[in-house]
């Protein structure tokens, strides 16, 4: 069944963005997330793709420790979107920063390289 198959893509995206964010790989990231994505954590506060790449890249964002637990995964005909609870140790400007947040992904596929891009994000401390 084609759901099937575009879950267990996703899943491997998932996967592969979980071990991107972990090394700080800057082009694995850049194939992950889409140019024009939105994201918003958990204060509110809206980025952009090169804004989580400039993070990255500076090294302002480490992540030391990323584990995900409570997956669900929603898919349609052109996007899939993933709720995924994520229990992260890192530091953020030198302070640490840890906690257990709960991620909504929309994934959407690129036609041009048949790659799945995440187009939109967010996050929300659990408490």
């Amino acid at each position: 069944m084609m759901t099937q198959t575009i879950t267990a893509r996703i899943q491997a995206a998932e996967e592969e963005l979980r071990q991107a964010m972990l090394a700080s790989d800057i082009a694995a990231l850049s194939r992950l997330l889409d140019p024009e994505l939105i994201f918003t954590n958990h204060m509110g506060w809206t980025f952009t793709r090169e804004d989580d790449l400039d993070a990255h890249r500076s090294g302002l964002l480490k992540i030391h420790g990323l584990d995900l637990s409570e997956w669900n995964i929603a898919v349609r005909e052109a996007c899939a979107v993933v709720s995924v609870q994520a229990r992260i140790t890192g530091s953020y400007n030198g302070v640490p920063a840890n906690g257990t947040f709960r991620f909504m992904r929309t994934w959407a596929p690129d036609a041009e390289q048949s790659q799945w891009r995440v187009i939109a994000a967010s996050s929300v401390m659990v408490v």
